[in-house]
C-alpha cells in the first residue's frame, strides 16, 4: 500500500482510507488516522521530555483491542511548503500533534517520509500490536525530511498500528507524507541465515532514554528491527550482525525516499 495524501480534499479530518482509495488488492487493509489509541493521554510537563510540545508527546499505553480513541485530537490533511511531496498529515494543533495510524489486518513492514526534522532524535515511529503490546521504535537521525521504517525481525504479520510522536524539542513541528505498508506475501525478504555464535545488535529501546539496551546472549524471538533513512543496501557481505536489523534495511531501502531542503 502506498497513501500519500492527496487522495482526499485539503483540510480532511482523520481520514480513512480503504484498499480502493489507496490503489490495493480487495482484501487489504484498512487505514484509519487519529490523534492517540485508547488507553492513551497527552504528555504533561511531568511526563513529556523537556522541550518537547506537549500537544504531540503521549503517556501511557493502548489498553485492549488496539483501537484509536475518538476523543484524541484530530489529524488533518494540509499543504506543507518545506515536504517536495505535499500535501501532508498533520496532528492538532497544525504540525505539533501526534498521529496515530491503525490497520484494519496485520501487516509486516511499514513506513513513512516525516519532517520538516529541525532537532535530531526527537521525533519516534512506534509499532504497535493488536493487543496494544509496544513491538519497537525508531527515531529521526537526520535533519529535513526522512523515511523511518519498521520491519518484523521474521516477516511476521504482526503490526497493527502506528504512532508518530515527539521524544525531543522539535522546533518546526512534524507532519508524515508516503506512508508504506505490506503482508508478508506481498514483501520480498531477503532473510540472511543468522549464525548460532552470532550476537545481534540490541534494537532500540521505546523510551525517552539514549542508553542503549543490553545485548541478548543469542538469536531473540521475532521483534521489530529499525530501518532510518534507508537508502540502496551496500555491497558487502553479510556479516554476524542483527539479522533484523539487515532485513529492515533489505525491505525497505526500495521503500524510502530521502530529500534535503536548498
Amino acid at each position: 500500500g502506498l497513501i500519500n495524501f492527496s487522495e482526499f480534499s485539503l483540510n480532511t479530518t482523520n481520514p480513512i482510507y480503504t484498499p480502493q482509495d489507496y490503489g490495493g488488492i480487495s482484501t487489504g487493509a484498512n487505514v484509519s488516522f487519529g490523534g492517540f489509541f485508547q488507553g492513551q493521554s497527552l504528555g504533561t510537563a511531568q511526563t513529556c521530555t523537556p522541550g518537547a510540545a506537549l500537544t504531540g508527546c503521549i503517556q501511557g499505553n493502548p489498553t485492549g483491542n488496539l483501537a484509536l480513541d475518538a476523543n484524541s485530537p484530530e489529524t488533518f490533511i494540509v499543504r506543507d511548503i518545506d515536504t517536495p511531496t505535499s500535501p501532508v498529515l498533520s496532528g492538532y494543533p497544525m504540525f505539533n500533534g501526534v498521529i496515530s495510524i491503525l490497520f484494519s489486518e496485520n501487516i509486516a513492514a511499514v513506513g513513512l517520509t516525516g519532517g520538516y526534522f529541525n532537532s535530531i532524535g526527537a521525533t519516534a515511529i512506534t509499532a504497535f500490536g493488536r493487543d496494544g503490546s509496544r513491538l519497537g521504535s525508531v527515531s529521526n537521525t537526520v535533519l529535513g525530511i526522512e523515511f523511518l521504517g519498521l520491519v518484523s525481525g521474521d516477516g511476521s504479520n504482526i503490526i497493527a498500528g502506528l504512532q508518530f510522536s515527539l521524544i525531543g524539542p522539535e522546533p518546526a513541528g512534524f507532519a508524515i507524507d508516503n506512508l508504506r505498508f505490506g503482508r508478508t506475501s506481498q514483501i520480498d525478504f531477503p532473510l540472511p541465515t543468522p549464525s548460532p555464535t552470532a550476537t545481534p545488535t540490541p534494537l532500540p529501546t521505546p523510551t525517552n532514554s539514549p542508553s542503549p539496551s543490553p545485548q541478548p546472549s543469542e538469536t531473540p524471538p521475532p521483534d521489530i528491527s529499525e530501518s532510518s533513512g534507508a537508502q540502496e543496501m551496500p555491497t558487502v557481505p553479510v556479516s554476524p550482525l542483527d539479522w533484523g536489523l539487515l532485513v529492515g534495511l533489505g525491505v525497505l531501502g526500495y521503500m524510502g525516499q530521502f530529500w534535503q531542503r536548498k
